[in-house]
């Protein structure tokens, strides 16, 4: 029998929890890539992943912080526009238009709104440094300091 007395179909789940633990582990991976995406369908790359993107595609770091955050301390090489001026000076970034850009921050959260606006201006290849500088430091990855 199929249905106990309340109407659940307990012995089938009982017979099938394996199966049924496969089906929903395979939809979760299916759906991964979908997670990694942040907003606008940019990718949130990793302290490794934002290294090895720098090192084989010579992906450019765009720094969105303040410039007393900038000053303070910035991944190598990082070219510097505080994302309340990104969307005025994006002329400045127009030959990197279909090459890699990672965008930094501090934690992670301003990045999200620089993202939405190079995508919006058509730049192709845009990444999101997931965690900022907070995370590249944890890393003991090193900065600059002016």
């Amino acid at each position: 029998m199929w249905l106990n007395s309340e109407g659940k179909y307990v012995e089938f789940i009982k017979n099938n929890a394996l199966l049924i633990g496969l089906v929903l582990g395979s939809g979760i991976m299916l759906l991964l890539p979908t997670f990694k995406k942040g907003a606008g369908g940019v990718s949130n790359l990793t302290t490794t992943e934002a290294i090895t993107l720098i090192n084989r595609s010579h992906a450019i770091v765009l720094d969105v912080r303040s410039d007393a955050e900038f000053a303070s301390g910035h991944i190598v090489d990082a070219k510097h526009i505080p994302l309340d001026q990104l969307a005025e000076r994006l002329n400045e970034l127009k030959k990197y238009q279909d090459k890699p850009i990672l965008v930094s921050c501090q934690s992670g959260m301003r990045t999200t709104k620089a993202c939405d606006i190079l995508r919006k201006a058509a730049f192709t290849q845009v990444y999101n440094l997931q965690g900022g500088l907070n995370a590249w430091l944890t890393a003991k990855l090193p900065v600059v300091k002016e």
